[in-house]
């Protein structure tokens, strides 16, 4: 079915329960809720409001990529042209790898529309909502190993708080061993949308940090908090593949790019109330595993995991699949620092290197062969790098896997970050340890 409008209907936040509303064409209607779970702050209504509108409006394109309706209407919230541009930037970017598996052009328009012509942000305060002060990290839990390694950094600041969406029963067993304090949010997409891709709606990726980031303002506000901290690192910002002229990143809210445009738009929307910024983005995937490896193996390897198949609805704890790109990755990450029997101890017994099923998998990683997997992996020359050393304990792989590694790349080295100056040099005294 073709319809012409996509609808932001509305968005109501009651008691701890943020609904957000959407249709097509007022026909097709869908509901979707996130759960706040915690204890609250003093909060600015104001603030909580700009908040929740935000994650109104980037929620929606779990919904809107469903038939791409032509024309996006807004009925509940208020958008000036910065937020326009934002919104309608990070849908078009965030959506380049559904364009591509389902053979769409990545030009597609895709454009929000002006409400409003004051920016919200500097429209007149309500005098009694008075500014509340706001204080603290709020680090985003996913149960990896990048986000371990931004809470053990950070362990020694002082107002540290780590919170997560969704998979609380598989989440708990990290949580408790973090030991810090937590904040659980739960979200409930709209099942009709499985019913939709069973009658051929389009389906695929969605820029889900953005959605992350989103929700974690959120958060940010109702626990008091200034800053929300991600732990996405350098490669994030290479492009797993080029379609019909246009760079593709798997990752694209997980990039610079967005980090920047997202400080940019909080900026606009809520002046300095938050803050929002990765605390790894220095740092390559292979120096964040030798981190991992001094800092925190030992003690979360039994309760953590980067599997994309780690969350499964059947556990109540984490698990690795040994099938898929991201457990190939972080297995040759790791080989480097780890040792080998403690990681094929976490993979079942299995050695991920060794695995006749994955050598395809790898060859992709390495830029040996077709384009990058479409996952949250490192980027070629970091792969190369991690491989070269495995080549130490398994000189038979230098026989399989030809390639070059630049020799001016560093792993160590540091990239440039989006960081406050405060935080940066938080970064580099915590970093002066290893």
């Amino acid at each position: 079915m073709k319809y012409q409008k996509f609808i932001f209907e509305d968005y109501q936040f009651n008691t701890d329960t943020l609904e957000l509303h959407y249709s097509f064409d007022g026909i097709a209607t869908f509901t979707e809720t996130f759960r706040f779970d915690f204890p609250f702050a003093n909060y600015r209504a104001s603030d909580l409001d700009r908040a929740c509108q935000t994650l109104f409006f980037m929620a929606g394109v779990s919904y809107y990529k469903a038939y791409l309706a032509p024309e996006i209407v807004i009925k509940k919230g208020a958008m000036d042209a910065m937020m326009s541009g934002f919104f309608s930037r990070t849908y078009q970017r965030g959506l380049g790898e559904f364009f591509y598996m389902n053979h769409l052009s990545p030009r597609t328009a895709i454009t929000f529309p002006v409400t409003v012509p004051q920016a919200l942000a500097t429209a007149d305060p309500d005098m009694q909502d008075i500014q509340v002060p706001a204080e603290g990290l709020l680090v985003g839990l996913g149960g990896g190993k990048d986000s371990l390694v931004s809470v053990e950094l950070l362990r020694g600041h002082e107002n540290l708080t780590t919170w997560s969406l969704n998979h609380r029963s598989q989440l708990t067993p990290l949580v408790q061993r973090i030991g810090l304090p937590h904040a659980c949010v739960e979200r409930t997409w709209d099942t009709q949308l499985l019913e939709l891709n069973a009658q051929n709606a389009l389906n695929g990726h969605i820029p889900i940090s953005a959605i992350f980031a989103c929700a974690g303002t959120v958060v940010a506000i109702l626990t008091g908090k200034r800053d929300i901290v991600t732990s996405n690192e350098q490669s994030a910002n290479e492009p797993s593949l080029h379609y019909q002229g246009m760079a593709i990143n798997h990752q694209y809210s997980k990039s610079q790019d967005f980090e920047r445009d997202y400080q940019q738009y909080l900026k606009h929307t809520l002046g300095d109330r938050v803050r929002y910024y990765s605390f790894l983005r220095p740092l390559s995937e292979v120096r964040i595993a030798e981190i991992f490896a001094q800092a925190g193996f030992e003690k979360y390897r039994d309760v953590f995991s980067s599997c994309n198949r780690a969350f499964v609805h059947s556990s109540d704890h984490m698990s690795w699949c040994g099938e898929c790109s991201k457990c190939a990755f972080v297995f040759m990450a790791l080989t480097p620092f780890v040792s080998r029997q403690d990681l094929e101890q976490l993979w079942g017994g299995k050695n991920l290197l060794l695995e006749p099923a994955l050598e395809p998998t790898y060859r992709k990683l390495l830029g040996i062969e077709g384009n990058k997997p479409l996952d949250c992996v490192g980027d070629i020359k970091e792969s190369r790098l991690a491989m070269q050393l495995a080549f130490q304990q398994y000189p038979q792989l230098a026989e399989k896997y030809h390639f070059v590694v630049p020799e001016e790349y560093d792993y160590s080295a540091l990239g440039s970050h989006e960081m406050p100056p405060e935080i940066y040099q938080e970064f580099t005294t915590a970093m002066a340890k290893f």
